[in-house]
């Protein structure tokens, strides 16, 4: 009798080990799932603003200031304006 009550001792001991083991691991994952959450959340809002951003960058008014500033650009006047005539191939000029 001795034998089988510490055969359900040990099984007990064990059973409360893992139980325990178990419950540590539920709290592990359940931690590193709201981690991802709160990381998922930052990202978004990141993405979200760098959006609004990329669309304040690329507007008409933005773009023509870009180009007089660094590319040295202007507006087309006729009095610059070059026509190139282009002949089909095999044309004699």
């Amino acid at each position: 009798m001795t034998r089988l009550n510490i055969v359900l001792l040990l099984t007990l001991v064990f059973s409360a080990l893992m139980l325990v083991h178990s419950q540590y691991e539920s709290r592990q994952l359940f931690m590193a799932l709201e981690t991802a959450r709160k990381d998922t959340n930052r990202l978004e809002v990141e993405r979200d603003r760098l959006l609004v951003e990329r669309r304040a960058q690329a507007t008409p008014l933005r773009v023509e200031q870009l180009a007089r500033q660094q590319l040295q650009m202007r507006m087309v006047s006729p009095g610059i304006t070059q026509y190139v005539h282009v002949q089909p191939a095999g044309a004699k000029p």
